[in-house]
């Protein structure tokens, strides 16, 4: 187990970034490693999605648990689990929760900073300490910040580039192995951020953000696509279904 940690770690390389084309289930899973994945990760929403649960932890842990055991027993490269913000309001939880994880065999985890709750983000302290629980384990923990989700676009500016690197700093103290700003699309704040973090950066591909290559010059380590692939298989399905059933009818 502790070599499928370290060979993830070692995936996260500034300016070769490890990419992941975020998966759901086993079967999924399966179908990226046979393109050629070096690791795979699921989204959170994705899982949800496949099971019928809305996204924000309406998906029951230990489906979510059963569904990363299935993935991990399916695939022979590092599995990370997204685990949104922890499965629990104490840093206790999150402890319990990750390594539940981690006896699966899972190699990482995304954490997220966003309160579902209360909404907005849990302040700088708070969030380090559900860091730290999680990556006391010895899991490598994706520190997600939702500034720029939360922010609007206009709004993506030099001072929010330095709450999240204000965040990152805490996040890495706190031991985390990457930190993950989705939603940060400007080249210039995404530069910006790669050349001051202390951790490896994880972007998410997006339609109106840089291209793969691009991102990989700025100084990513880690490309995602959350719930991307999903949507896309799931509209073809529909498209396929709906051709068949209409020709049918």
């Amino acid at each position: 187990m502790t070599d499928m940690i370290t060979q993830f770690a070692e995936l996260h390389q500034p300016g070769k970034p490890l990419v992941l084309y975020n998966i759901w289930d086993a079967g999924s899973a399966q179908a990226a490693v046979r393109a050629g994945a070096k690791a795979v990760a699921t989204g959170s929403l994705s899982v949800a999605g496949a099971q019928g649960f809305e996204d924000g932890e309406k998906l029951p842990f230990d489906f979510a648990l059963t569904n990363a055991t299935h993935i991990v027993h399916a695939v022979d490269v590092p599995v990370s689990i997204d685990l949104e913000t922890g499965y629990g309001d104490e840093a206790a939880n999150v402890s319990a929760n990750a390594k539940s994880m981690k006896e699966a065999g899972v190699a990482g985890l995304n954490i997220e900073d966003q309160d579902l709750s209360a909404g907005g983000l849990r302040d700088v302290s708070t969030q380090a300490e559900r860091i730290k629980a999680a990556a006391d384990t010895g899991l490598f923990i994706n520190a997600r910040t939702d500034l720029f989700i939360q922010t609007p676009p206009q709004d993506h500016d030099d001072s929010l580039a330095q709450k999240a690197l204000e965040r990152c700093q805490a996040y890495a103290d706190a031991g985390a192995g990457s930190f993950f700003i989705p939603f940060a699309t400007d080249e210039k704040l995404i530069g910006h951020i790669c050349e001051r973090a202390g951790l490896p950066v994880n972007i998410m591909m997006m339609s109106d953000g840089p291209s793969i290559s691009r991102l990989a010059e700025l100084g990513v380590s880690r490309i995602s696509f959350g719930p991307g692939p999903w949507k896309a298989a799931m509209a073809a399905l529909e498209a396929e279904a709906l051709r068949i059933f209409t020709n049918q009818a």
